[in-house]
């Protein structure tokens, strides 16, 4: 799998510098910044950068509170070995499904970007994997968007149908539950179980089989921004929590 074609280096004593620039030029003809820093940015500027994006969400889940600091940043440390439990899979060594980000909740609280900054790749680390929806949607047929465009998650009130159009893009709001079940309403004109549970199976095909998917191989300083209504995200298996170093990436979520 290929790493991101976009990026360009810099120097963190230098930030904002053209960082920012940098940035945002990338976000809008990509949907993807990356920069190759020489080292992490402090918590200051790091916060200082999100702020920029947008408004940054804070960090209020109980079960990750020791992983959080400044109220916004999040540590992605993967010490959790390997775990279903969904609180701490951002923490584990198992492979994280494609999703995008907040797919269970309102468009208003969906986060639009999520901003990772590595800080120490670790032993044969995970790798965090992109998929393009803009690809994944033309893979999909007339009738499959037309049905998904009317379907959405039952068990979470006020949520988006699985697909949305925003501006010139088709933006997803959707993940792979895996051996979950997902419960679903659609209000298409004659939809039957079968047709959207086929739109569904075809959706996650795609997904996965999608040949433009690239995959961060992080190293020390490297820093992506993700726009979570072009992009898909994931991650591959890792080492467990036995390995020498361990991977530890900060987030934030912006709004």
């Amino acid at each position: 799998m290929a790493q991101p074609a976009v990026g360009f280096p810099a120097t963190a004593a230098d930030f904002p510098g053209e960082i920012l620039d940098g940035i945002d030029r990338d976000l809008v003809r990509y949907g993807l910044g990356v920069v190759r820093l020489d080292e992490p940015l402090p918590n200051g500027l790091f916060r200082k950068l999100g702020s920029a994006l947008g408004t940054v969400t804070p960090e209020t889940a109980p079960d990750i509170q020791s992983y959080v600091e400044d109220g916004v940043v999040l540590n992605l440390r993967a010490d959790a070995g390997i775990t279903q439990d969904v609180s701490l899979q951002p923490f584990a060594s198992n492979p994280l499904s494609l999703h995008s980000e907040g797919s269970g909740r309102a468009v208003a609280d969906q986060p639009r970007y999520i901003v990772l900054m590595c800080v120490e790749p670790g032993d044969n680390s995970a790798s965090t994997v992109l998929v393009s929806m803009d690809e994944v949607a033309a893979g999909l047929d007339a009738e499959d968007l037309r049905l998904l465009r009317a379907t959405r998650y039952a068990d979470a009130p006020g949520v988006p149908p699985v697909v949305r159009s925003q501006g010139d893009h088709v933006v997803f709001a959707f993940r792979d539950f895996q051996q979950d079940t997902l419960r679903w309403v659609c209000e298409a004109d004659g939809a039957s179980p079968e047709a959207v549970n086929g739109a569904l199976g075809r959706l996650l095909t795609r997904m996965y089989e999608a040949r433009g998917a690239s995959g961060v191989l992080w190293s020390r300083g490297l820093l992506v921004v993700i726009d979570n209504t072009r992009f898909f995200h994931g991650r591959t298996a890792g080492l467990p929590r036995a390995a020498a170093r361990t991977r530890h990436l900060k987030r934030l979520r912006i709004r």
